[in-house]
């Protein structure tokens, strides 16, 4: 075999990785939403929750379990593919054959260019779209509350004003909605409650049974009006922000909530290290490649094909908790975002080159 046929090579390694990583992927996206399945059902019942719902809910999380679990997937995939050729000696004729570990890397490099973009593109698009459609289901159906932990409801902050929302089943309509302006010494000038709030367009909303008072020198001031419209940069999409959690957000979405929350003067800390961990996560892809690449140069004597993958699946478990445990760790002890996010990958990738290094110099 010539050295001008390592291209034939790539596109065998291609051919190979490609199924293997979908094969695991599907294994595994069966196995979470078999979990999911467990878990959803502990709630059938409660408010409008049927079994149709369980489903729905169920199978609008599985783009989420294949964003976060894609990684793994790609790391056991190729760890198999290689650990396969090594103990079969295939591995062994085509390092005869002139494919150095540094054309062996590249080749995974152009193969994983694949994998990085299918993981943009479900984290940035597929996945944020069909989790804000998962909570809206079982939001809906067992009459929840956005932000359900506090009894009095919802609260966030406008500018100089703070809102409470009593209850929201869908982001462009609220119920029970007060309304706290405080002036620049933080005196509360006016309190507005309605009813209902209704989202028009432009950052409008359409108070429906309004009660306003007033808080002047010469004392509290009532007003009652039908309709009252309320300005407000607080719109839907924001709001849908609060149903989703942050590491399931698009990139987009959590940079124009950290412009929100940063313009009211609140944290950003934890939005910022989702925003880069979301821009950095699909480059795992290429780090999990990596990692796989020096079990192809252990010799089949070093352990079975099985063994190898066991412990591409103890790597890739402590990959994702590593992923989460610096996310807390930073936001804890007030890491710059981009540190917080970028650690776990570069630990691994770090790991890699020693292993390399080392099976290179047995």
């Amino acid at each position: 075999m010539a050295l001008r046929q390592i291209p034939t090579l790539e596109r065998y390694f291609a051919r190979q990785i490609y199924a293997t990583v979908g094969f695991v992927l599907l294994g595994f996206l069966s196995l979470f939403a078999f979990f999911d399945l467990i878990k959803e059902l502990a709630d059938l019942g409660t408010g409008d929750y049927n079994l149709r719902q369980v489903f729905t809910f169920v199978l609008l999380s599985m783009p989420t379990n294949a964003y976060e679990l894609f990684p793994v997937a790609v790391l056991i995939g190729t760890l198999y593919v290689l650990a396969h050729l090594a103990s079969n000696s295939e591995y062994t004729v085509m390092r005869g054959s002139g494919l150095s570990p540094g054309r062996a890397a590249l080749a995974l490099a152009k193969i994983g260019l694949a994998f990085v973009v299918f993981t943009f593109v479900i984290g940035e698009w597929l996945a944020p779209n069909a989790e804000e459609q998962a909570q809206k289901v079982k939001l809906r159906a067992m009459s929840s509350l956005i932000g359900q932990d506090l009894q009095s409801g919802l609260w966030f902050k406008d500018e100089g004003a703070f809102i409470n929302v009593r209850e929201a089943r869908q982001a462009n309509s609220l119920s029970g909605v007060r309304i706290f302006d405080f002036d620049a010494d933080y005196r509360l000038r006016r309190m507005t409650a309605a009813q209902r709030a209704e989202y028009e367009s432009g950052g409008r909303w359409r108070l429906v049974d309004v009660v306003q008072t007033e808080f002047t020198r010469d004392g509290p001031r009532t007003t009652r009006m039908p309709e009252e419209e309320w300005r407000s940069a607080v719109n839907p999409e924001m709001l849908d922000a609060l149903i989703v959690r942050p590491e399931h957000m698009s990139a987009w979405a959590l940079h124009k909530y950290t412009q929100h929350l940063a313009g009211n003067r609140q944290k950003t800390e934890r939005y910022e290290i989702a925003f880069w961990k979301k821009l950095l996560y699909p480059l795992a892809a290429l780090v999990m490649m990596a990692l796989a690449l020096p079990f192809a140069y252990m010799s089949a004597r070093a352990g079975a094909v099985g063994v190898k993958v066991f412990l591409g699946i103890m790597l890739g478990i402590f990959f994702h908790m590593l992923n989460s445990l610096f996310s807390h760790i930073g936001l804890l002890q007030n890491w710059p975002p981009f540190s917080a996010a970028v650690v776990p990958s570069a630990a691994f990738l770090a790991a890699a080159v020693l292993m390399m290094w080392w099976v290179e110099r047995r």
